[in-house]
């Protein structure tokens, strides 16, 4: 079992040093609201299937992601306050290659 160290800053603008589990296939939406970061029922909406952009985040570290599927980006070309750093939460699965992610959470449309 591996752990990663990921930051997240909820839409109030509080930063959370965040412990994530890499074994459980969780994303990072799964992250959000098992930490409870975000109010019940204001993100992953659509179960995490990139349809919703609820849980639509800003990336603010260099980390590597993986590139955005055709979903992911039609759906981000729908979404409000989207930004060049802007990925779906449902998307980043946690991997050890997510250590040191940061992100802020998009404001809730």
């Amino acid at each position: 079992m591996e752990d990663i160290n990921i930051k997240i800053t909820d839409r109030d603008g509080v930063t959370h040093d965040i412990v994530a589990p890499t074994d459980m296939a969780m994303n990072l939406m799964e992250v959000v609201r098992t930490y409870e970061l975000a109010p019940e029922g204001t993100i992953g909406v659509c179960g995490g299937m990139a349809m919703c952009a609820s849980c639509q985040c800003y990336v603010k570290s260099d980390t590597e992601l993986p590139p955005m599927s055709d979903d992911e980006e039609a759906m981000l070309s729908e979404a409000f306050d989207v930004q060049d750093n802007s990925r779906l939460g449902c998307q980043i699965q946690m991997t050890p290659d997510m250590e040191g992610l940061e992100v802020e959470l998009a404001p809730e449309s």
